[in-house]
């Protein structure tokens, strides 16, 4: 296998990574539909992106729980359940050990304007005086 194979491989793998919601869905599996024994697949994943397969899938299901929080209607505990912890004590422990505060207060935080967008903003206020 070429190195360019084995990108597409590893990409294949860290986008079904990111979109498999289902815990039972195994790094076993997914190493094998990359070719790649378990410890290889492990290894070669984490030399290319800095992360492991695991903690790679956690990290995207709480990106995605951040922008469920924060744009839309849903509880805590749906969001939870849409996402496929294990449990609302478990999410709420990684939610907050990662993100640095609870799922609760995180959707209750207001949004804020990214820094560029605030300066473009006011850039085209001044430039309409």
């Amino acid at each position: 296998m070429g190195k360019s194979e084995l990108l597409a491989r590893l990409c294949r793998a860290r986008d079904q990574l990111r979109d498999i919601q289902d815990e039972r869905v195994l790094i076993e599996q997914i190493a094998r539909e990359a070719g790649m024994s378990t410890f290889q697949f492990i290894r070669t994943f984490d030399a290319v992106f800095g992360i492991t397969p695991h903690q790679f899938r956690i990290e995207a299901r709480l990106d995605r729980a951040k922008e469920l929080l924060a744009t839309g209607d849903r509880s805590v505990t749906e969001v939870c359940m849409t996402l496929g912890f294990s449990s609302l004590g478990s999410f709420s422990d990684q939610f907050a050990r990662r993100v640095g505060t609870t799922p609760s207060r995180y959707r209750g935080t207001p949004r804020t304007t990214p820094g560029c967008l605030a300066l473009m903003a006011e850039a085209f206020a001044i430039s309409k005086k």
